[in-house]
């Protein structure tokens, strides 16, 4: 998933060439877009999906070619021409993912890849989750896979020292050197992102940021937006080690120690269900609440 406008409105070496995303960020397997069928099959979601903050849209064109009704949304234009034409099925439309206005409804609601925490301030995640609440038809599914805020309370393994990644671009070797910090009041990661290039081009730096949400305040802004959570956990994930594979059993319980939060099951719209593990990708919206009137592509991993 690509991430929201840099701070500054910078542009973003890997949002403005979709191709090299793929390259750094490679899913051949297809682990991401199969792990949320496994969960939507699992909660019964119907076939009409929308994936918020699509990117270059490998996870809604597999969707589609397991026959769900797909559509994709992102704030990257670059990332939509890229998605029309090399995952064709879904349809592809500009949008940001903290007001959005479809003028119809779906069955689930997919936001993987930390595309979620691109909603620094509690105003634009309010405005995502409510967007989210009138798309959803009554039960409708919202699954979410994001970072985990709690996660850095004590732990700093990724924050240690900076992580330098070579990647092929045709003739071209291009180097990046990833630092990241937290901004604790902002509750902010922070990402410096430093490319140079064997060609003799310029330095470029980019700085982009993910909102920190603990567990319980994610699952308390949910619930003021009127969802249900039904699971709530740290993996196993398309993006956690090792990660989920196909036939792995549903996790039991919560837990939140991991670098990832996940949802088997996400948030959805009904009526409290007993019995079930919190987790929170996972919510089911209550119906007949009521919707608050109050972005977006998918996230670049963070090294």
């Amino acid at each position: 998933m690509t991430g929201g406008p840099a701070p500054g409105g910078d542009s973003n070496l890997l949002t403005d060439r979709p191709d090299l995303y793929e390259a750094r960020f490679p899913d051949p397997e297809r682990l991401a877009a199969r792990w949320a069928e496994d969960v939507l099959l699992r909660h019964g979601a119907g076939p009409r999906v929308l994936d918020a903050g699509c990117g270059t849209g490998r996870d809604a064109a597999h969707l589609h070619g397991l026959g769900r009704r797909v559509t994709g949304i992102d704030v990257a234009t670059s990332m939509l021409a890229y998605a029309r034409t090399h995952h064709p099925g879904p349809e592809y439309l500009r949008a940001d993912l903290r007001d959005f206005d479809l003028g119809r409804t779906v069955d689930a609601v997919l936001c993987l890849d930390s595309a979620l925490l691109y909603c620094h301030g509690n105003d634009e995640l309010d405005g995502f989750l409510a967007s989210c609440r009138r798309h959803l038809s009554p039960g409708g599914l919202l699954v979410a896979e994001m970072r985990n805020g709690a996660f850095f309370l004590g732990d700093s393994e990724l924050l240690d020292r900076p992580v330098t990644r070579t990647l092929s671009d045709g003739g071209v070797v291009r180097t990046s050197v990833t630092t990241l910090w937290v901004d604790r009041a902002a509750q902010l990661l922070c990402r410096r992102r430093v490319w140079t290039a064997d060609d003799g081009s310029p330095p470029l730096e980019q700085r982009s940021a993910w909102r920190l949400l603990f567990p319980r305040e994610l699952c308390h802004f949910l619930a003021v937006a009127g969802f249900e959570v039904l699971e709530l956990h740290d993996g196993p994930g398309p993006r956690t080690e090792p990660p989920w594979r196909p036939g792995a059993p549903a996790p039991e319980g919560t837990t939140a120690d991991g670098d990832r939060l996940q949802p088997p099951p996400p948030y959805h719209l009904a009526p409290p269900t007993n019995g079930e593990p919190l987790l929170p990708p996972r919510a089911r919206a209550r119906p007949e609440l009521p919707t608050d009137p109050n972005f977006s592509p998918k996230e670049e991993r963070s090294a």
